[in-house]
């Protein structure tokens, strides 16, 4: 049984990196998201392919001083969020190709 949990971000999205934050404006109803220097890790890590486990481990846990089960609390309840507005894409297998689109700005 594949326990792991992929995420990709949408392509029904534009967003801009403001420094360590990042803004996301979801196209289907222009709600507008304010992340973090956290949360900008996970989303700029949400390649489709690395499942969540790995990014808090390798991209939080590494850089913040946090317990890697709270951090794993936090990133699946962040993941959760943005899945229900349609901004990440969540799934138990890899997520083929989910940025053909729009790539954050820099």
């Amino acid at each position: 049984m594949n326990d792991k949990r992929y995420i990709a971000r949408s392509t029904a999205i534009a967003a801009r990196v403001l420094g360590d934050e990042t803004m996301i404006m979801s196209a289907a109803n222009s709600t507008l998201f304010t992340l973090d220097e956290v949360a900008t890790l996970i989303w700029e890590s949400a390649d489709g392919v690395t499942p969540i486990e790995e990014i808090v481990a390798h991209k939080i846990c590494s850089q913040y001083e946090i317990a890697p089960d709270v951090a794993l609390k936090d990133a699946e309840a962040f993941v959760d969020e943005l899945s229900q507005h349609g901004v990440l894409l969540a799934s138990d297998q890899p997520i083929a190709e989910p940025l053909k689109s729009l790539k954050a700005v820099r």
